[in-house]
């Protein structure tokens, strides 16, 4: 799979993507990863991105024109399997269902915005969504594309050392979190492993991950449950007590 990243820091990447997973699955020709520098596409002396906004108001807004010359250039030609998505405070909220739908892609080009904000036609003629990571404003969209290769890259083949490693963990296995981990020693400072995990009977450390994955559901992130507010997250409702009896147990 081919990331396109355009961003007027491309510097900021020389971080994010020579460490760990990604790093590893670019070396191994898993993943293409490049980085285009937006001052690229232009020309005037001092290789301006941005500008006034119309109207008035505070801040500067980086102009369209730069930005279709580079996905123009970097795409003379949109073809199926590739998409484009501008880094928004104000775009669809990131998940693990978009990196699914990311993932299926050849290529995903990622404009990273900078300033007030990006000039609207870049939104409504140029790329095939707005995507945000989160409901707060961040100084541009670098750290937000890094999010997203990251996420993404991961769910690729072959790109994690075990083939089951993205399919159990949180938001993968349906709305709910992944179950607590426990490693050596068997017993720290007096807070010991549950003995189920000790046991090596596979159903019943099956069944245990399954509920204590719901229980820190409910606990953690109850709107995951449907539950947008729980006055007390200690107990569970009965929606999730539901949810256990349905896994084929009954909690104890």
């Amino acid at each position: 799979m081919i990331f396109h990243i355009v961003t007027i820091f491309p510097e900021f990447f020389r971080g994010p993507f020579e460490h760990g997973v990604t790093a590893k699955a670019k070396d191994a020709g898993l993943l293409d990863i490049r980085i285009h520098d937006l001052r690229d596409w232009t020309f005037d002396r001092h290789r301006t991105v941005d500008d006034r906004p119309f109207g008035g108001g505070e801040g500067m807004v980086l102009k369209c024109e730069p930005l279709f010359l580079a996905v123009e250039s970097i795409w003379p030609e949109r073809k199926p399997g590739q998409r484009a998505a501008l880094m928004s405070a104000q775009g669809r909220r990131f998940d693990q269902a978009m990196a699914r739908r990311f993932q299926e892609l050849d290529e995903l080009l990622i404009v990273c915005g900078r300033y007030e904000g990006v000039d609207e036609r870049v939104a409504e003629q140029l790329v095939d969504e707005e995507v945000s990571i989160g409901d707060y404003v961040l100084s541009g969209g670098e750290l937000g594309a890094a999010v997203i290769v990251d996420c993404v890259a991961r769910l690729l083949p072959g790109v994690l050392g075990h083939p089951d490693s993205a399919v159990n963990e949180s938001f993968s296995a349906g709305n709910r979190l992944d179950c607590p981990q426990y490693t050596r020693p068997a017993d720290f400072r007096g807070w010991k492993v549950p003995d189920t995990l000790l046991s090596g009977n596979h159903e019943e450390i099956r069944k245990w991950r399954l509920r204590t994955a719901l229980e820190k559901t409910a606990r953690l992130r109850p709107d995951l449950l449907g539950d947008p507010v729980r006055p007390d997250n200690r107990k569970l409702d009965k929606e999730h007590e539901q949810r256990v009896a349905d896994e084929g147990y009954r909690e104890e």
